[in-house]
């Protein structure tokens, strides 16, 4: 992957994506004022170097059965946090993993279909041996949860 340095067509192409993904190549080419050979060239370079990671519809969770969402703190045992990374990458709960420093050392932030699933996560789910504390935090309303990245 190339480091690529983002040029102002770059990112007003990456704008156009960000407010709707779904949005014709022929049309971005016809509002940008360059012609779609330009276009599918820089699309392709940003692709190609990681700026532009794909496209995926943003789908409400609860309409497919996800009702609780849970953020979980990990205080990880000393030298296990490459085992704890590679068990909890598997579960598709896990939505984002973040390492982090003060107190804990990652936290999870999941969704779950119930109480039931969530429980078994926590007892089943976790390398409990390679983990020193929890602390998990059900979340009863999201005030903001922006997926676009600001260009």
């Amino acid at each position: 992957m190339k480091h690529l340095k983002l040029e102002e067509l770059d990112r007003k192409i990456l704008g156009m994506l960000n407010k709707d993904g779904r949005m014709s190549f022929t049309l971005i080419a016809k509002q940008l004022k360059i012609s779609a050979t330009t276009l599918y060239s820089k699309v392709r370079e940003l692709e190609e170097s990681g700026v532009l990671k794909g496209y995926i519809p943003l789908i409400d969770r609860k309409f497919v059965g996800y009702k609780l969402m849970a953020v979980i703190n990990l205080r990880v045992k000393h030298e296990q946090h490459i085992e704890v990374h590679k068990v909890i990458a598997r579960f598709p709960e896990v939505q984002a993993v973040y390492e982090v420093a003060g107190e804990w050392d990652l936290i999870l932030v999941c969704y779950f279909k119930g109480r039931d699933e969530l429980s078994n996560f926590l007892k089943n789910g976790l390398p409990l041996s390679n983990i020193e504390r929890t602390l998990t935090h059900l979340v009863l309303n999201v005030v903001k949860e922006e997926k676009r990245v600001h260009v």
